[in-house]
């Protein structure tokens, strides 16, 4: 498995932008697509990007399609998720997760390794 710890959260108004970073630990890095999920105080956990191993597959929640993007650097050992046009709406704690396996896979458990998370406040 891989270890994994986010970073990059924060306070930011409506409109405004923030990129997260997620750090993994582990030589194996390369090999696993990775996404990032979100949780609103009293929703469930939900999806919100993915990319495949090499970074040139990415996939988006429609609610984020057009304001997040999803990129990696595998020299790094890092994914990053560059959010803009934030709304009150992306509020969340936002956690990063690893899949071994190919393919679009969008769901919680897909992912077998999760980092701890990085709080998202979005103000009006």
């Amino acid at each position: 498995q891989v270890q994994l710890a986010e970073s990059g959260g924060g306070l930011v108004q409506a409109g405004g932008s923030l990129r997260l970073s997620c750090a993994a630990s582990g030589r194996t890095f390369s090999s696993y697509a990775m996404g990032w999920f979100r949780q609103a105080p009293g929703k469930e956990r939900e999806f919100v990007a993915r990319i495949s191993w090499s970074g040139g597959v990415t996939y988006y929640a429609d609610s984020v399609k057009g304001r997040f993007t999803i990129a990696r650097d595998n020299a790094k050992n890092t994914v990053y998720l560059q959010m803009n046009s934030l709304k009150p709406e992306d509020t969340a704690v936002y956690y990063c997760a690893a899949d071994p396996l190919v393919g679009g896979r969008t769901r919680i458990s897909d992912f077998g390794s999760w980092g701890q998370g990085t709080q998202v406040t979005v103000s009006s």
